[in-house]
């Protein structure tokens, strides 16, 4: 539980990020006052039926809301900033941004109806005053314009927290990261390296994103005569760019189609992060006006999601695009653990009507995340004194740990955490030290937080074993039955060939309304869970299954 700590110590405190992909999140305390670094979800696992997003429970930052100076973000993917319309209808801070991850924030806040949020556009090495603490913005490599990592200067030290990101030396943009920042700060002294683990467990060194714009050009170049298609993350704005790139060269227009996509390019085109010609950007709508081997179309889904645009495409329900024998249909993403099958169950719907699909050559995809030979060479320029891997599930800050001792950092002076862990440190040592609640709060439709693990356990049974009603009226005075039992069957049994079964039921439900009559008991509490035991008992006997039983009782 959370303690009463020494306002004098630096805590750090991650909602959302440690053991897991998304929800990135994390709170810095020091002289009580507080900053927030990134507001990200995630998406919900198989078993969150119905769920839509998932975003970090923020009971703590509720209590402490005086506290907070400010929330400040690294980039614009949605697992760094998903979570912030719904946190800031909760908290009243300023929100600390670069210009385009503020475009990008702007879209999500109107789509929430909201309005008069403090957002502040900074720039790559500006600072901003937080009490006890300041931030500097310093510009880094990753697979979005604008990304940065963050130190936050305390009079303990730097605490130097990585964000998202890669060592691209030929990035899209030209736009390399600030390595030399890095080394200034580690003179001045890292307290505490914060680093990202997404690519721990791969050796090498990531590949610059000016390969997939080969590997798009040889592809676009073989599909003279034919249409293109290519599905990537809508905010991978650098992937964007070499598509368009290579449809420039070979004298194609380009439509867009998903509406993530969509608001992800107008608001890039916008704000001057996507360099599209004049009049090679089409309405989805004029697709039709040109042949086959003028059109490149860039669209959601490839993560095989299954409301995406490709995904409708693949079983025919998009209502302006229909695929054609001899598609070329470009994959530009890597499966995220747990989505193969979806993108598997898409790829072979493409495949059936005749597309041809590349989704696994190498040079179509590269990370936006660093490997180990550039986490290594992190550590090595920050020289920090202590270390706390992040960003990713245990396996992989287990490895990124491993690396850090590889390079000479003690085992005391490494940090794996979990979410809700309190890191206590200053520049004399540091240590776990008590946990504050986190969790997952999920959010179904406008509802946010009231689906629980109840509800979700009613859904799992649902799905599973399918629901009985049953309908009873009884006399209000003499608790005689006057109707019923009508049973009612959905995604248990198909009733028209399972007669006997529910008649079977009727008998057993009557048999228990008379015996409850006989015995003069009127209480629907006692009615209903006499009905819910009964039933339960003949249906398991008869079938081996155990569907959810609502008894619906009626007063006249």
């Amino acid at each position: 539980m959370y303690k009463k700590y020494n306002s004098n110590k630096i805590r750090v405190m991650a909602l959302g990020g440690l053991n897991e992909i998304g929800k990135n999140m994390t709170v810095i305390e020091y002289k009580n006052e507080i900053i927030v670094i990134d507001a990200g979800m995630s998406f919900p696992e198989d078993e969150m039926l119905g769920i839509d997003i998932v975003i970090p429970d923020i009971t703590y930052l509720i209590k402490n809301k005086e506290k907070i100076k400010g929330i400040f973000i690294t980039h614009g993917h949605e697992d760094h900033i998903g979570a912030l319309p719904y946190i800031l209808k909760s908290i009243d801070v300023p929100v600390y941004a670069s210009k385009l991850s503020v475009g990008l924030i702007k879209v999500k806040l109107v789509e929430h109806k909201m309005e008069d949020i403090n957002l502040n556009t900074i720039e790559p090495r500006q600072v901003i005053d937080a009490g006890s603490m300041s931030v500097e913005f310093i510009k880094n490599n990753h697979s979005i314009p604008d990304a940065f990592s963050l130190a936050i200067h305390t009079d303990q030290g730097i605490i130097y927290h990585t964000g998202d990101f890669k060592i691209d030396l030929t990035p899209i943009d030209g736009e390399v990261m600030d390595l030399h920042r890095v080394c200034e700060l580690s003179k001045e002294g890292i307290l505490l390296l914060m680093a990202d683990s997404t690519n721990a467990e791969s050796p090498g060194y990531t590949l610059s994103e000016k390969i997939v714009g080969e590997g798009l050009f040889d592809l676009f170049r073989k599909a003279s005569k034919n249409r293109i298609i290519v599905a990537t993350f809508a905010s991978n704005i650098h992937r964007l760019q070499q598509i368009i790139n290579a449809s420039k060269r070979f004298n194609r227009k380009v439509a867009v189609s998903g509406r993530s996509m969509v608001n992800v390019v107008s608001v890039a085109k916008e704000l001057g992060y996507l360099d599209i010609p004049e009049g090679m950007l089409i309405d989805l709508n004029d697709i039709h006006k040109y042949e086959d081997k003028e059109i490149v179309l860039i669209t959601t889904g490839s993560q095989g999601e299954p409301m995406s645009a490709l995904a409708r495409m693949a079983i025919a329900e998009h209502k302006k695009v229909e695929i054609k024998q001899g598609d070329l249909i470009i994959i530009s993403a890597h499966p995220i653990p747990g989505n193969e099958k979806l993108i598997s169950k898409v790829i072979n719907c493409l495949c059936e009507k005749g597309a041809r699909v590349v989704h696994d050559e190498v040079d179509i995809h590269v990370s936006g995340h660093a490997k180990q030979e550039e986490l290594k060479l992190i550590q090595r320029l920050a020289k920090p004194k202590f270390f706390m891997p992040i960003h990713g599930e245990y396996r992989m800050l287990k490895k990124h740990a491993e690396l850090s001792q590889e390079l000479g950092m003690p085992y005391q002076n490494i940090f794996i955490g979990k979410t809700g862990d309190v890191l206590e440190l200053d520049r004399n040592g540091a240590r776990f030290n008590g946990t504050i609640q986190t969790g997952q709060v999920l959010v179904d439709g406008l509802g946010v937080g009231d689906v629980g693990n109840i509800v979700l356990r009613d859904r799992k049974h649902l799905s599973e074993d399918g629901l009985m009603i049953v309908v009873v009226t009884i006399s209000k005075e003499e608790g005689r039955v006057l109707a019923g039992p009508d049973v009612i069957s959905r995604g248990f049994v198909y009733v028209r060939e399972s007669e006997g079964l529910m008649d079977g039921a009727k008998i057993v439900l009557k048999d228990v309304l008379d015996e409850c009559e006989k015995k003069g008991i009127k209480e629907w509490a006692y009615l209903k869970n006499s009905i819910k035991d009964n039933l339960r008992d003949y249906l398991y006997q008869k079938t081996k299954r155990n569907p959810m039983i609502l008894p619906i009782i009626m007063e006249v």
